[in-house]
């Protein structure tokens, strides 16, 4: 069933209720389940309640619910609705939070773009290339904006040997599951001997594995939307880890510094927040998008890592450290988010 029906007025103490109804979708089918949860959390309390109804959704397997103290209470796919108390909620928009799938690899997108009805992020065709850590690379490199690490990728049922990966790439490398998010299933492999169980541990993620060139340098990366007519790229934060490099721990037990604006020559700077502009305009980002790089002062050489279009949005996550930084509140951020489709 195609949704075309538009929001219904509601009357409060002889009121009308003009208010739109927003969907915040989170959760998810991951291991970034518990990330998206945390993100939900600051969005539902930032979210300007004088104009939006925020209704949180959970999205666990194939249950789809809003919960109260009382109820659970779930939602109906056949045209994407929600009964309270007899009541029907016809959603004007969704904001999606779900990082890993089905929020970030353009399934939920598919099914909001069938529903007709608005979301705020990347289409369902952009969210599964950029998704895809080898489709995204090839798409970025074809833009010719910034470097890409040397890498081989392959399936399971038709892997490269060990002496095959050795010819063609030098160590270290970095052994990733294709797809996936927040480092899950990735290693950093300093020998040969190290090859067989990273490729192991990756394919435990997904069926397809990247295996990169390790690019020594600086970790900066560069939140960017577009708002108002405008793309606006967000100061730059420099992510140093503790740990051999920025894995799923890292990301989330403290104990990796990120430094928000971070401390850059102002050509550096500007070349990252134009090349970050330009591979959000290149594969038609919408939306607020993190995009990764990494810096190599010795050959003065920017590279890229990859595209996040479901950023994490906790208190303590970089987007929010970036808006803030320039002066916005992360009301105002997701203000113009629902701004831009509604």
């Amino acid at each position: 069933m195609i949704r075309t029906q538009k929001n219904l007025v509601k009357v409060v103490n002889n009121k009308i209720d003009m208010k739109k109804n927003i969907a915040l979708m989170a959760g998810g089918n991951s291991k970034e389940a518990d990330v998206s949860l945390r993100s939900a959390i600051q969005v539902e309390e930032n979210i300007d309640k004088s104009l939006y109804n925020v209704y949180k959704i959970v999205l666990k397997g194939l249950d789809w619910y809003y919960e109260t103290q009382e109820k659970k209470y779930f939602i109906n796919k056949d045209d994407f609705s929600l009964t309270i108390d007899n009541t029907k909620i016809i959603f004007d928009g969704v904001f999606i939070i779900i990082h890993g799938t089905p929020g970030e690899n353009g399934l939920l997108q598919g099914y909001f773009e069938m529903m007709n009805i608005p979301f705020a992020s990347c289409s369902s065709l952009v969210s599964a290339i950029t998704f895809d850590k080898v489709v995204c690379n090839a798409v970025v490199r074809e833009l010719g904006v910034v470097s890409v690490s040397k890498n081989v990728s392959f399936y399971k049922n038709n892997q490269m040997t060990v002496e095959e990966i050795v010819k063609k790439l030098n160590f270290p490398l970095f052994v990733k599951p294709s797809e996936g998010g927040s480092s899950i299933g990735m290693t950093k492999v300093k020998q040969k001997t190290e090859l067989e169980e990273a490729i192991k541990t990756a394919f435990d993620v997904h069926d397809r594995v990247i295996i990169e060139e390790f690019i020594k340098g600086r970790e900066l990366t560069c939140g960017v939307m577009q708002s108002r007519g405008e793309i606006i790229a967000f100061p730059i934060t420099e992510i140093i880890p503790i740990k051999e490099f920025f894995d799923y721990e890292a990301k989330y037990d403290g104990s990796t510094s990120e430094i928000t604006p971070a401390n850059v020559e102002d050509k550096i700077r500007i070349e990252i927040q134009e090349t970050a502009t330009k591979i959000y305009q290149g594969l038609n980002c919408k939306g607020v998008c993190r995009i990764d790089f990494i810096y190599n002062n010795e050959r003065d050489e920017l590279f890229f890592l990859e595209v996040n279009t479901i950023p994490g949005q906790s208190a303590q996550s970089i987007v929010p450290n970036q808006v803030r930084s320039m002066g916005w509140s992360t009301k105002d951020l997701y203000s113009r988010m629902l701004e831009e489709i509604l």
